[in-house]
Formats: C-alpha cells, sequence, structure tokens
C-alpha cells in the first residue's frame, strides 16, 4: 500500500501512517479466522500492523503531551469544515442580499423621482402656475388637457366638447360626455379624450378612493410623470383618438384610409398589442435551459460512472461484500455530481441581468432617460430601427413665425401694422387669440437676452408671437372674449388637422345677431374648405384655381423652406330675415346643428397663410449620423406636409441627395400596401419600408401599420427591433407596440407615457442615441459575463469529472468551488455589468432579434482559453509534484489534510480565472484588453480585492479551506501561469473568427417570447394556459446552489464523525 501522509496541525512531528480510515474499517469487518488471514496477508501480521501504524508491540507510543495534543486537535478540527462551508454561504447570500438591497433602492429613488418631478397647472390667484402633484390640495383649480389622466376625482366647472374615456373603471370602451350641466363628476384615473377649456376644483378622493388631505396624483405637466400605483388595466384600454364621430384606430382590418376623414375608422385594440418580454430576456432564458440540460447531463453520467466502477471493482472483481460503511462512497459520488450540477447551472445569470440593469438605469437617468419597463434598457440593444416624431424631437418645438401670406401678399419678415388692411388685420389678431388654448402664453423672457418664453401648445405660441411682432396684445383680445363667453370648441386632433371655436356676434345693446366661426389648421386640408379670400382689392372667391396657385406659389415654397404652414379662416352665421346672404355670410333662420362639423368647418373665408419655423437641433444631425454609423435606421413619421418633412429630413441627413430613398404621405402608403378590400398586405408592405424614410401627414394608423410591418417582417436576416417616439395620446398603439416606445416627458401626454417603456424628459433625439449605447452596453456586460463564466463552467465541470473518474475525488473541494462560484457568480457579475459604455459601441452594427448570443469570437474565446487552463491544470494534477519537488495529493483519501500539491492546483485556477476576467472585458476580438479598466473603479476594486482574498485564503485557509501555503517561488509560478491568459489572449486573437462554423454560435434564432420570464421570476398575473415544465424545472434548478452541497457535506461529515474509530491519536484526517 502507498504510504499515506499524516501530519500535526500543531508542532508535533509524526511519521506517515501507512493505513487508511477505510481499511481499519473494512479489518474490522472480518471474524475469526477471515480477520487472521486478512491480517497476515495485507498487513504482514501484527507486527506488520503496528508498525503501519506507527506504534511498537513492547512499548506502545511516545507519551510526548505534544504529540497527544496535536493528535486531538486534528480531531477537534473536524468542525472547521462544515463552518467554513457555512460562512462561505453566508457570504453568498449576504453579497447577494446587499445587492438585491442596492438595487431596490435605487429603483425606489427612481420612483421617487418620478412621484416628486411630476407636475400640474393650476391657477392660484389669477395666475397659472405648475405644481409638483405631491403639492395638489383640495380645492386646486385645475386646467387638464387633451390626454390627461385625471389623478382625483373632481368636479367640472367649465367645458368645450368633453369626453372621459372611464373603461378603466368601468370596463365601458364608449367615451362618456361631460358637461357642466349634465354630469360635471369627474374620476381619478380616467382620461380626457377631448380637451377641457376651463379647470376643475378638486376632491380629496384618490384613485384607491382614501382621502387626501393634500392630493397628491400626477396629471401632467412639464415633465409629467406617472408613479407605478396608477395603471390602467391593459385589456380594456382603447386608442384615444377621439372626433365628433367617435373615429376610432385600426391598423389591418378597415377600408384604405384615404384621407383624414376615413382614415383610421376601425379600432387597435392595445390589448392585442401587448409587449412581449425583451429578445435578450428571451435568449438568456433559453441559453440558461441548455446549460442546464448539458450540465445534469454530465452531472448524472459522472455520478453513474463513478457508482458503476466502484460497484464493478469492488462486488465483481474484489468480491467484496456490501457493507454498510460502503453508503459513503455512494454519498460522495452524489455530492461529487451536485457539485458538478451547481458548477453548471448559471445561477449567476439573472444577477448579472439585474445589476447591469439597476446600475443603468440609474446612470440613464441622467442622460434624461427614465426608464419605466427595464427589459426595455437591453432591448434598445437590439435595434435595428427608429421611428422618430420630428416635431420636439428632431427640432428645438420653439415656433416662430417668420412668413406670412397676406391679402395675396407674401411677406418674408414682419408686416408692418399699418400697412395691412384693417379689416383682415383685426380678423389675423382676433382668429389667434381666441382660436387657441388660453393657456397657450408667450411671456417675457426670464433673463435679459434671453428668448421669450413660450407655455403651452408651441405652435399656437408661435402665432401668439405673431401678434405680439405686430405690435398688438393678444391678452386684450382674450380679456374681452373669455373662456366662459366662447360658445364651442372643435378641438384638434390628427384627424381633424384643424381647430375652430364659435363665439357669439353682439351689437351694443348685448343682443345676438349672429355667430363667428374662427378656425386653423393644416394649409392644404383648410384651404379646401374655403370659399373665399381676402384679396388686394378685398374679398374674392377662393376657387380650385386659386387653390393650386396658392400651393404651388406659397405654401410649397414655404414648406421647402422646412416651415410649418397654417391657414387662418373664418366664417360669419348672419341671424337675418328675409334678406339674402352678404358677401361671404351665412344668413341663418333658427337653430343651427352644430354638431354637423362638415357643414360648420366649410365655406370659409381665407385670412391669411403663416409660415412657421422650428428649426432643427442642432446637435440632431450628428446624432442622426452615428445611428447610421451604427447601423440603425431613422425614420421620420411626422403629420407635416410633405415638403416640410422633407426639408427637415435633409437637413437632420434621413435624407441625403443621391441616395435611393423614398419619402411618402399616409395616402400614398396606404394604397400601396393595401389590397382592394382595404387589408394591409405584409407582401407589400416590405416592398416599401426597406426604402422609406419619411411618411407625412401619416395618421397614428399609419405609425402604428408601419411599426408592426417592420418587426413582423422577415426580410431581414436578424429581424428588425423597432424603436419609436411618440407624444400624443393617439401614438398609444404605435408605443405599445413597438420594441421601445419613447415618450416625450415635456410635450408627452399621459397616455403616451403611460404606453412608452422610456420617456425622454428633455424631448430630444440625442437622448435616444445616449439609449442606444447605454443599451448596446448592457448587451456587452451581460456577454462579457457569460464568455467568462463558460469558460469558468467548462473548466471546472471538466476538472472534477476527470478528477473523479481519475482519482475518484475532485481536486478542488467543495468549499474551494463556493469560492471559485463566488468569483464566477456574483463578484464577476459585480464586476463585467458595471463597465461604462463608450463611443466605440456606435461603431458595431446592432445585434438584431435572431443574431447568436455567444457569437463565434466569443466561443473561440473560451474554448481557447479552456484548453488552455485544462492544459496547465491537468499539467499540475498529474505531475505538478514532480514539477515542484512535494507530494502527490493524487492517492490522497478522502480525509486527508490539505497539501501543496492540490493547492497549488487550486491557486493557478483562481489566478488564471482571474486573469481570464480581464480578457472577458472584450468580446469582438479586440487585442488590448487593457482599454478602459480605468474608467470602471468597480471591476478595479473587485479584481484587486478578489487577489488579496486568495492570497488570505491560501496562507491561512489551513484545514478550513484545504490549503497549505505556498512559497515564494510557487506563488510566482501560479502567477505566472495567470499571467499566461493574458498572453494567449493574444494567441486565441489571431485566429479568425469567420473561418470557425457557425454551428459554434449560440442563442441565435427565433425565441419563444412566453419563456422570458424565467430568469427574472416575473410573472404578469394573468391566467397561463400552459405552465411549461422548463419554467419549473430551470427555477428549481437555479435554486439548487451550492447551499445543497454544502448540506450534503455537512451530513456527510456529521454521519462518518459519528461512526469514526475511537482511537488514541486519529492520525488519519478528515477532508
Amino acid at each position: 500500500m502507498t504510504p499515506h501522509r499524516g501530519r500535526a496541525s500543531t508542532g508535533g512531528s509524526f511519521p506517515p501512517f501507512d493505513v487508511t480510515l477505510e481499511d481499519l474499517r473494512t479489518l474490522m469487518e472480518f471474524r475469526g479466522d477471515e480477520a487472521r488471514e486478512k491480517i497476515n496477508t495485507d498487513y504482514g501480521g501484527t507486527d506488520g500492523f503496528c508498525q503501519r501504524l506507527q506504534t511498537d508491540p513492547n512499548n506502545g507510543i511516545s507519551n510526548n503531551a505534544d504529540e497527544l495534543h496535536s493528535d486531538d486537535s486534528e480531531q477537534e478540527a473536524g468542525w472547521i469544515e462544515g463552518a467554513a462551508i457555512l460562512v462561505s454561504v453566508i457570504a453568498v447570500v449576504f453579497v447577494t442580499a446587499m445587492n438585491d438591497y442596492t438595487k431596490e433602492r435605487q429603483f425606489r429613488g427612481l420612483q421617487k423621482k418620478i412621484e416628486t418631478e411630476h407636475k400640474f397647472a393650476v391657477i392660484r390667484e389669477g395666475q397659472q402656475l405648475h405644481v409638483i402633484v405631491n403639492e395638489l390640495v383640495v380645492g386646486d383649480i385645475a386646467q387638464i388637457k387633451y390626454g390627461d389622466l385625471l389623478p382625483t376625482d373632481g368636479i367640472l366647472i367649465q367645458s368645450n366638447d368633453l369626453k372621459i374615456d372611464e373603461s378603466s373603471l368601468t370596463g365601458e370602451s364608449d367615451h362618456i360626455k361631460k358637461s357642466v350641466e349634465h354630469d360635471p363628476m369627474l374620476l381619478s384615473g380616467t382620461h380626457v379624450t377631448v380637451r377641457i377649456r376651463r379647470s376643475i376644483p378638486y376632491t380629496g378622493n384618490s384613485l384607491d378612493g382614501e382621502k387626501l388631505p393634500n392630493s397628491t396624483l400626477p396629471i401632467d405637466g412639464d415633465i409629467g410623470r406617472q408613479p407605478p400605483e396608477i395603471t390602467i388595466d391593459d385589456g380594456t384600454k382603447q386608442a384615444l383618438l377621439e372626433n365628433e364621430e367617435n373615429i376610432k384606430l385600426d391598423g389591418y382590418n378597415g377600408a384604405v384610409a384615404s384621407g383624414a376623414a376615413t382614415a383610421g375608422k376601425n379600432e387597435i385594440d392595445i390589448a392585442t398589442t401587448k409587449k412581449e418580454r425583451s429578445v435578450l430576456q428571451a435568449k438568456l432564458t433559453r441559453l440558461a435551459i441548455q446549460i442546464g440540460y448539458a450540465g445534469s447531463f454530465v452531472a448524472v453520467c459522472t455520478m453513474l460512472i463513478l457508482v458503476v466502477r466502484f460497484c464493478i471493482e469492488n462486488y465483481f472483481v474484489a468480491h467484496k461484500p456490501f457493507s454498510i460503511t460502503n453508503l459513503n462512497y455512494f454519498i460522495k459520488f452524489l455530492i461529487i455530481g451536485v457539485t458538478v450540477l451547481v458548477v453548471a447551472v448559471p445561477e449567476g445569470l439573472p444577477l448579472a441581468v439585474t445589476l447591469s440593469l439597476a446600475y443603468s438605469v440609474k446612470k440613464m437617468m441622467k442622460d434624461n432617460n427614465l426608464v419605466r419597463h427595464l427589459d426595455a434598457c437591453e432591448t434598445m440593444g437590439s435595434a435595428t430601427t427608429i421611428c422618430s416624431d420630428k416635431t420636439g424631437t428632431l427640432t428645438t418645438n420653439r415656433m416662430t413665425a417668420v412668413q406670412s401670406f397676406i391679402n395675396e401678399v407674401l411677406y418674408k419678415d414682419t408686416p408692418k401694422w399699418e400697412k395691412l388692411n384693417e379689416k383682415t388685420r383685426d380678423l389675423l389678431i382676433h382668429c389667434i387669440s381666441i382660436n387657441s388654448s388660453y393657456s397657450s402664453q408667450v411671456l417675457p423672457p426670464k433673463k435679459v437676452g434671453e428668448n421669450m418664453q413660450q407655455l403651452g401648445n408651441k405652435t399656437e405660441c408661435g402665432l401668439l408671437g405673431f401678434v405680439l411682432s405686430l405690435g398688438q396684445s393678444y391678452q386684450t383680445i382674450r380679456d374681452a372674449y373669455p373662456e366662459e363667453l366662447i360658445f364651442k370648441v372643435y378641438t384638434f386632433n390628427s384627424v381633424r388637422k384643424s381647430m375652430s371655436t364659435v363665439i357669439e356676434l353682439k351689437d351694443g345693446f348685448g343682443t345676438t345677431f349672429g355667430y363667428r366661426v374662427f378656425s386653423k389648421g393644416a394649409s392644404e386640408i383648410t384651404l379646401r374648405k374655403c370659399r373665399w379670400i381676402f384679396g388686394q382689392n378685398g374679398l374674392a372667391p377662393f376657387s380650385e384655381h386659386n387653390y393650386d396657385r396658392l400651393m404651388r406659389d406659397v405654401i410649397e415654397p414655404m414648406a421647402s423652406d422646412g416651415l410649418r404652414t397654417i391657414c387662418l379662416a373664418y366664417k360669419d352665421y348672419i341671424l337675418k330675415k328675409d334678406e339674402q346672404a352678404a358677401g361671404n355670410e351665412v344668413i341663418y333662420d333658427g337653430e343651427i346643428e352644430w354638431d354637423d362639423e362638415n357643414s360648420i368647418i366649410n365655406d370659409l373665408t381665407v385670412i391669411a397663410i403663416i409660415g412657421i419655423q422650428d428649426p432643427v437641433r442642432p446637435e440632431v444631425p450628428e446624432a442622426i449620423a452615428k445611428c447610421q454609423r451604427a447601423g440603425i435606421v431613422v425614420r421620420m413619421v411626422t403629420g407635416d406636409n410633405i415638403n416640410t418633412a422633407r426639408s427637415i429630413a435633409t437637413s437632420c441627413g434621413i435624407l441625403k441627395p443621391g441616395e435611393d430613398f423614398i419619402a411618402l404621405e399616409g395616402k400614398d402608403f396606404n394604397e400601396r400596401i393595401r389590397n382592394e378590400e382595404g387589408e394591409v398586405v405584409q407582401e407589400k408592405l416590405d416592398l416599401i419600408w426597406p426604402k422609406l424614410r419619411v411618411l407625412a401627414r401619416a395618421q397614428p394608423t399609419d405609425k402604428y401599420i408601419l411599426v408592426k410591418g417592420i418587426i413582423d417582417s422577415k426580410l431581414s436576416a436578424n429581424r428588425e427591433v423597432v424603436a419609436v417616439t411618440g407624444d400624443g395620446t393617439n401614438d398609444g398603439p404605435a408605443l405599445k407596440k413597438a420594441d421601445v416606445g419613447f415618450a416625450m416627458g415635456i410635450a408627452g401626454t399621459d397616455v403616451a407615457k403611460e404606453a412608452s417603456d422610456i420617456i425622454l424628459t428633455d424631448d430630444n433625439f440625442t437622448s435616444i442615441v445616449k439609449a442606444v449605447m447605454w443599451g448596446r452596453n448592457i448587451y456587452d456586460s451581460i456577454a462579457k459575463f457569460l464568455q467568462f463564466q463558460l469558460t469558468v463552467n467548462v473548466v471546472a465541470i471538466v476538472i472534477a469529472l476527470v478528477g473523479a473518474l481519475a482519482i475518484q475525488d475532485t481536486p478542488i473541494k467543495a468549499v474551494q468551488m463556493l469560492w471559485v462560484n463566488l468569483i464566477m457568480d456574483t463578484l464577476a457579475s459585480l464586476a463585467l455589468a458595471t463597465e461604462p459604455p463608450t463611443e466605440d459601441l456606435l461603431k458595431r452594427k446592432p445585434y438584431g432579434r435572431t443574431s447568436p448570443l455567444i457569437s463565434r469570437t466569443m466561443m473561440k474565446n473560451i474554448i481557447g482559453h479552456a484548453i488552455y487552463q485544462l492544459t496547465v491544470l491537468f499539467t499540475l494534477i498529474f505531475a505538478g509534484h514532480k514539477l515542484f519537488g512535494i507530494e502527490s495529493d493524487l492517492k490522497a483519501q478522502l480525509r486527508a489534510p490539505p497539501g501543496q500539491h492540490f493547492t497549488i492546483v487550486f491557486n493557478t485556477f483562481v489566478m488564471m480565472t482571474l486573469f481570464n476576467e480581464v480578457n472577458a472585458r472584450k468580446i469582438h476580438g479586440e487585442r488590448n484588453v487593457f482599454k478602459g479598466l480605468t474608467t470602471n473603479p468597480i471591476y478595479c476594486a473587485i479584481w484587486i480585492s478578489t487577489f488579496l482574498v486568495q492570497i488570505l485564503i491560501i496562507e491561512f485557509g489551513g484545514h478550513a479551506l484545504y490549503t497549505e501555503p505556498l512559497t515564494v517561488e510557487q506563488w510566482l509560478w501560479c502567477i505566472v501561469f495567470g499571467v499566461g491568459s493574458l498572453l494567449w489572449a493574444q494567441v486565441v486573437a489571431t485566429i479568425p473568427a469567420k473561418g470557425l462554423p457557425k454551428g459554434l454560435a449560440i442563442g441565435g434564432g427565433e425565441v419563444e417570447p412566453e419563456t422570458a420570464n424565467i430568469l427574472t421570476g416575473d410573472d404578469d398575473g394573468e391566467p397561463h394556459e400552459k405552465r411549461s415544465g422548463q419554467i419549473l424545472w430551470i427555477r428549481g434548478l437555479t435554486r439548487l446552489q451550492t447551499q445543497v452541497t454544502d448540506i450534503c457535506l455537512l451530513n456527510k461529515k456529521t454521519s462518518n464523525k459519528s461512526k469514526n474509530i475511537k482511537s488514541r491519536r486519529s492520525g488519519v484526517n478528515t477532508k
């Protein structure tokens, strides 16, 4: 029998024993002649047996107190194993708990920021103020606009054409008409679908019915966030496009949208556009399942091979009888199998995702991205298309009237008031002042040298600024016509493309003798409703010829200059009997059908055409260029004129001279993509969207159809991932359908924000580019962690498997594997998931929906470094004792004390893992693995701390961690092998990834969206028809962590100790 080492734990010095605890247990099972024969045959009789136990048959053992004490201390040290395992488990749990706590604190801070920054317009002391919703009090007079979410119950005191969506409370999809006379009660949690022109006093009821001493809940404002507590059931929510005919939206089943009056007459049910889980989470879930299957297979095979080998060697070859003590071996084999399984299961993957998201969300807030749905962060890393609004996103959203067409004279600058026709100029300023929201105001600048302040609707502010530039006061006119005297309002929406206001005409005695309708809207649409025009010589008929001339000579040149053209018109109803209409007046006798909008807003008289400039943000062209270099296509979807849209797109760089891209109007777009039955055909849409860059005069249905069509298209090899911006109520369906929906924090309505994934707090396109960087950074962080962890997994599994088969033990012990797991899971997650983004992220193409999660380059790195580490480790395992001139641990028994041989193996494994963590920072074949290292202090701190802890473990771990202190030379060799990983990375980098088989890439192709919540454990609360067995299996598997191994080892330790031979000195130490 090969001599087995024995060591005293304190000062004593014993010669090695030549018998093991298992040998003694087996011997004690023999009786009579069999026992005598066994002793004579295997131990050379009693003398030989005493010699193996290092005792003298006549004199016995030494009575040296130090030696006896040493033996006792070794026996008493058996508890250290269990204690060390428990401490390791506590460390793992503590680190995980701290990470969860930090994440939760960050998210609570995010929620608090949402609540405290949400402002709302109220009137106090006659002044309009924007107040944080937490500061609203009972009795506040609140001004509410189209698309708002009502925060509390209230009473209506003035309105025009108010309709409320109460589906969130009643389930009724029809919008409810509200008025002071019939139904003045407004309920919290409902949406405004037609603008309120006045205000409401708030009562003290919140969404849940509790009394509020100081009303709490947000509606809308400059920042206008909606806290998570305010939610609307997706199943009952409807698209909130509304006009007098209750027009709703539909993307597919309606007739061809041939114009503003017919666009989208059916509905898009937002419930059917419920967003799937992110692409990255779906891929990670599938990869986790695949790794779990592979790990389970290897673990079961390892355990079966060990069991079969033991049975064959002992029961069939040696013909030994079965003994109860043999159960210890089977327990050992089971523990080895569980150890392999624990190492294989990527339990650190959810932690890496969570840490990366928590870190990124906090940083993205500083980049003006307020994340509402966490999975949107990672999805932006795969974005291939951005469908962006124009106004406010690509432009400054600061409107200025720079051109005008009045009395058939085109003014390139502000005309002189005294040179304008008296009647025309009076109608002009009255139309602008009255036919606009009274909350829209232009105020003096806060500081000298700054621009005028624009509050409210920016287009209306541009028109009001035009009134001021004429030297007139819009407020004087509004004071003469206060809101309560306004007779009727036809609010603006994307169907009408106009706004109209009706006022009463009274004589000097206060008697009403007629009505005047002021109207403003998109020029080409409003002009179609005009019959008269104020020319140079007074009132003149407006014919089709005049329309074509204005379009050619006025509107198209303005639009080509990037101007938004607004037509101002009016119409008079005069109460006269037995008389004919004079000029453009309409004589009426009796009641007027005010609900007949097509009749009311018709036969108008053109007052003027105003060209409003909304300049492109200076930083937008470069931001779009970055997107294009990053492989992201930017498409502009706007309601503006095609020429205006084309001009702005050219200025932004979306359209470039010489490129074969197209710009379409919504009408032409629908005609090209629908069949004769009016249904959208995907094949026709696939012929349009790849070259489409600008969609003008677009209805909300058009945006929804475009987004859905691009997502569903299979033209691209990796499938398209679409991001969409929106600010209006009607953008809700498109924002819901998109992979990532961006709502405007300043100009956006509550409905848009509720439907979005990310809120842009500055309404700036450049913030979307930053979101792309963060999304790709999250994707890269997860990929870095996977590359690192899978390398460790492969090496650890192979070492455990080969060790179990070759020496019936694992060179790296269970408690050491705990430390390795801590390095490759928790600490690596924290280190690699907190890498800051760089501009280099925008130099690559997007990942796409079906691109592999683990690329061929990553797999090349994983396999290459695994080969290097396994070569080094196997050399040390089987020849290390010869190379270093130390005793071998290959034949060490189950409870042998630690030795330098396997300590070197363990230390080298950790060193190579640590230095490979540096290599793992690069996943795209970069050679300089140190680039950007100093920009991540968290990574540096974790790496250095891990190295220092490893020194402590080796030098002071002792029996607890099964380590033996190493010499300086041995340490240097371990570090050299670790540094060798950095040098080997340069060798691996020279291998071209494109020459490798495509089958090496893992995680590509289509994924099942319903399995995407396995990693996070989220449950959407909806009933599932079928609970996937994979979900339960992988969730259970991820919970089968090191603690299971620890319990098994602890039970095994306790069992073995109870059966231990009561020896004078137990020289055979437990292990």
